[in-house]
């Protein structure tokens, strides 16, 4: 497929989304740009640039859409980059406007609020099954795709065709897609790195040092593998971009929301004041309950999500939740 003219939708301008948006601008794609937050738009058509990547400018194969149904006009393909909370309700306000031929992929990393369901789930339960779905997923920080820095991720879909599209469209000398049908590990990868990211945040802001940083993110790989193979998720995916490479990535860069949310959190700060220093969402505080729920279900022990939602929900002092991990006897 030729990339040239052909259109894509973007739903979700945050840093992320114009990311993402930028880079399939950059490979001459015709990209309509949407976000429920209209004053955010309206800043950047008169800036010419986006608020969280001020070094980059918009492109001119870039058309900023009010509404949806503008944005959806003439488009077979749409990238959904919304927070996993607004997932479904997405989903919603797009339907009147799409049909079956309608293709959907989404950069959103997250379990649905409240159900704990991944997210091709919600799509399948919102839409039904006769779209092609896709994910995007792996170690990919907003500025650095923005400024064309060096990338690699993966694409997971059951459809091929759709896959091998998507691949077309981001595909550049400085990112890179691998292509796999493994929805949940992909998914799951980019649902429990958030939720480490913390821990690892936590236990930097407290000064237990890079001892303690590895091993936290060894064991959190190590849960992450546990989880995943009683959901059905193989494990190269765990092992490759959109699970060890995405947990490494968000565990150990300040440019990742919530390992600053961590660092926050060791410096005393509530968790209302942690989130208003950063300013945008930190997925953990939404999926570490569902993260939580869904190991239960499959009678799987993650301690160190269950340690983060301890600070988060009953109060837990950060310091002690998180050296309560390395006092744990092992269990043979």
């Amino acid at each position: 497929m030729q990339t040239e003219n052909h259109s894509i939708a973007v739903l979700g301008a945050g840093s992320w989304g114009m990311a993402l948006a930028l880079l399939l601008a950059k490979n001459n794609l015709k990209v309509h740009v949407w976000d429920r937050d209209q004053s955010l738009l309206e800043e950047m058509s008169k800036e010419g640039r986006h608020r969280y990547l001020p070094n980059v400018n918009l492109s001119p194969h870039m058309m900023l859409c009010h509404t949806l149904e503008e944005a959806l006009k003439n488009v077979q393909d749409v990238l959904l980059v919304v927070p996993s909370h607004a997932f479904a309700e997405a989903l919603q306000n797009i339907k009147p406007f799409i049909n079956a031929k309608t293709r959907i992929v989404w950069a959103t990393k997250g379990l649905e609020l409240g159900t704990g369901q991944f997210l091709h789930q919600v799509a399948e339960r919102e839409l039904g099954q006769a779209h092609a779905y896709a994910v995007l997923s792996g170690p990919s920080f907003a500025r650095e795709v923005a400024l064309g820095l060096p990338t690699a991720v993966a694409i997971a879909s059951k459809n091929l065709i759709f896959a091998k599209d998507l691949s077309q469209y981001f595909s550049s000398d400085n990112f890179s897609v691998d292509i796999t049908d493994d929805l949940i590990g992909v998914q799951l990868g980019g649902v429990l790195k958030n939720v480490l990211a913390v821990a690892v945040g936590i236990s930097d802001g407290v000064k237990f040092g890079a001892n303690a940083r590895a091993a936290l993110i060894t064991k959190g790989l190590a849960e992450m593998v546990c989880l995943g193979k009683v959901l059905g998720a193989r494990s190269e995916t765990l092992m490759g971009l959109a699970g060890c490479g995405d947990v490494i990535l968000t565990c150990t860069d300040d440019q990742s929301r919530n390992r600053r949310f961590g660092l926050a959190l060791a410096e005393g700060l509530t968790q209302e004041q942690a989130l208003q220093r950063i300013g945008q969402v930190v997925e953990a505080v939404y999926n570490v309950e569902q993260l939580c729920g869904l190991a239960k279900r499959y009678q799987v022990d993650l301690p160190i999500a269950e340690q983060v939602l301890a600070i988060m929900k009953y109060g837990a002092s950060p310091r002690e939740a998180i050296n309560a991990l390395f006092k744990r006897v092992p269990v043979n």
